[in-house]
């Protein structure tokens, strides 16, 4: 069984100069500025859609401002897979955040939940289908297993 390292508890023992810019009880968005990084851990096992929303709406200032490259979505604490939620967060949120130049995305699945990444797959496989005139195609996507081989990547 894999041992499950979130980015609240990884990055303090990194040598990444970084800083909480989003705190909510829902979630964590941690930029890494000297990287141009930022990573948005959700920290509960369902996110409302509503919620979902309020957090990555609020990453699109910091991602202008300090020019994030690259953008860490790290889901490992997620049960509960929300296809809404992923649709908007494909077709409407990586489209706005694409026009600001971020390109390169990479996601840490939940381990050890092979129907939630199953879910997941099915999902992005749906949204490919359906909004076939999205960005997705132009966007640099890989899953990774930890932040640091998230940062590195």
């Amino acid at each position: 069984m894999n041992i499950k390292i979130i980015a609240t508890d990884i990055l303090p023992t990194l040598s990444y100069k970084f800083e909480i810019v989003i705190n909510k009880v829902f979630g964590k968005v941690f930029l890494l500025p000297d990287k141009q990084i930022m990573i948005c851990e959700l920290t509960k096992e369902y996110v409302l859609i509503e919620d979902f929303r309020e957090i990555f709406s609020e990453t699109v200032p910091f991602i202008e401002k300090y020019k994030i490259e690259k953008f860490i979505f790290d889901k490992q604490n997620l049960r509960v897979f929300h296809q809404p939620s992923m649709e908007w967060y494909f077709v409407f949120w990586k489209q706005e955040i694409y026009t600001k130049g971020l390109t390169i995305h990479r996601k840490i699945l939940p381990q050890d939940q092979v129907a939630f990444n199953l879910a997941v797959e099915a999902g992005r496989a749906k949204i490919m289908s359906e909004y076939k005139d999205t960005v997705i195609h132009l966007i640099d996507i890989q899953y990774k297993t930890t932040i640091s081989e998230a940062i590195e990547s």
